[in-house]
């Protein structure tokens, strides 16, 4: 069957259809580099990094353009904290990114623009808004007219009258409407700035993305990506910007990834639980970072906890150990290497792992039941491996299931390690990350003071605590949870 992706404009599956026969293109909204990534970074670049691979494997040529914002009020404000100039700033935390998609098995994209190098496409597409009247300018700050764009708040399905009566923050004076955004910052004493045909200043968040993207996609391409929370305002006014400069619909699929929350709590710094890449990786290998972020549907919300990460441990225990099995019986693996997907899928045929893994995949990019079928394929083996000593026609086949095997795991960004090496690494990790140890432990100490062995009960939690576990008792029971918080400093603090 066709692949069908769930369209954020229509609020529907479709039938995706690129608009050059064989070619898609495709720009995911990156990251604004003020600080180090966190998980639902994570979450957004390896759903994003899986379509690429996807349609790479179904035989599509694609162009993967995603951005940096290398200005923004965040970064001056960083700047202004500590003395550390914007563009320093800026490059120090895109090579955290690199760093830690490197590590996550992220491939980069094919065009990695950032806005401080696009300031002439970001003007050049203002300056069409201001002919066309879309655009009006306020002293040296530019802003965009929602009123004179009549499909603004479709992408998000919002009424224009409804967001004013539920907007929270005070009406800018300067404004003709109170939702009319910024499209260009007048200058201010000690901020970057640029020239333009409206005085001194720098580019709002939005327009960067329309101005780039258009770039080079052109004016209408197939997919836009982001996080959920990017629907609105960011993507509502993209496509507002693009559309009302260009003409033309901007992108035919929107396409959008759901929340990571931790325990069940939304992730936030003044919870204690804000957790960055770096801070999981210290933790956990990357490959089970990787199989846990794609362990529920993409749009699905996903929760961090000890428990769903022990659970995708266990399960990539469970296939390299039959990798490794298949090395014993059969041989090594002589393969293809980390890299770029080769176009497999679409010639695949009959009655085989590749054919099942396209059906689910294809049913909007469902990574769920594309590993549930890697599990499925992997009990099989070992079935057949336990059976008895393979035949000649036995091994012939159980290489075709280990390379098939291997190849489904590619397009999710998985099983690329030697099996020697990923246990040579997994052992590495801390043994405190024992889900099932921590449990005993706690019930242990649960015991201990119904017993009212306060003694034995604290002696568990120190213990606990010195593994990096911390113990939280409420009348429904008691809770664990990672100590989390400070175990990765931002690269500002560690000094420049």
């Amino acid at each position: 069957m066709p692949l069908r992706l769930y369209n954020s404009a229509s609020r529907r599956k479709e039938v995706f259809k690129p608009i050059e026969n064989g070619r898609v293109g495709i720009y995911v909204c990156g990251v604004t580099v003020y600080d180090l990534c966190h998980i639902g970074h994570a979450r957004s670049a390896v759903v994003f990094d899986v379509l690429v691979r996807y349609l790479r494997a179904r035989g599509y040529g694609v162009t993967y353009v995603r951005n940096f914002t290398d200005v923004d009020d965040k970064i001056i404000e960083r700047s202004k904290r500590t003395g550390v100039d914007t563009a320093t700033i800026a490059e120090r935390y895109i090579n955290a990114f690199y760093e830690d998609m490197r590590a996550l098995g992220v491939l980069d994209a094919d065009v990695e623009p950032r806005a401080t190098e696009h300031i002439d496409d970001i003007i050049d597409m203002m300056r069409r808004l201001a002919e066309k009247g879309v655009a009006y300018a306020v002293g040296d700050t530019v802003y965009f007219s929602v009123e004179k764009f009549d499909g603004y708040g479709q992408l998000s399905g919002r009424r224009l009258e409804e967001m004013v009566a539920g907007a929270r923050i005070g009406i800018d004076e300067k404004k003709r409407h109170p939702m009319d955004f910024v499209l260009w910052k007048g200058a201010k004493p000690g901020e970057p700035k640029w020239e333009s045909p409206w005085g001194e200043g720098r580019p709002g968040w939005h327009i960067e993305c329309s101005a780039m993207s258009c770039r080079y996609l052109g004016e209408n391409f197939d997919i836009h990506g982001g996080g959920r929370d990017l629907i609105f305002p960011h993507h509502e006014n993209e496509r507002a910007q693009a559309m009302a400069a260009n003409g033309v619909n901007f992108a035919n699929y929107w396409v959008h990834n759901g929340f990571v929350t931790v325990e069940s709590e939304k992730m936030s710094k003044s919870l204690g639980n804000f957790i960055t890449i770096k801070d999981a990786l210290e933790l956990y290998h990357p490959q089970e970072l990787r199989l846990f972020l794609l362990s529920k549907h993409y749009r699905s919300p996903l929760d961090f906890s000890p428990a769903a990460l022990a659970g995708a441990r266990s399960g990539l225990i469970r296939i390299y150990r039959t990798l490794q099995r298949l090395e014993e019986t059969v041989g090594p693996y002589r393969g293809s290497t980390k890299g770029r997907m080769a176009p497999f899928l679409a010639r695949s045929d009959g009655d085989n792992l590749k054919n099942h893994f396209v059906r689910v995949m294809d049913d909007d990019l469902s990574t769920a039941g594309g590993l549930g079928l890697l599990f499925e394929k992997v009990r099989e083996i070992n079935r057949c491996l336990d059976s008895s000593l393979p035949r000649k026609d036995t091994r012939a086949q159980l290489m075709k299931e280990r390379s098939d095997l291997l190849d489904c795991g590619k397009v999710l960004g998985l099983l690329e390690e030697e099996p020697s090496k990923f246990f040579e690494e997994i052992i590495e990790t801390p043994p405190e990350l024992d889900a099932e140890e921590i449990e005993g432990m706690v019930q242990e100490r649960n015991t201990a003071r119904i017993a009212r062995d306060w003694t034995r009960a604290d002696a568990i939690r120190e213990e606990l605590f010195k593994r990096g576990v911390i113990l939280e008792d409420a009348p429904g029971g008691t809770k664990w949870r990672l100590k989390l918080e400070g175990s990765a400093k931002s690269l500002e603090e560690e000094g420049d």
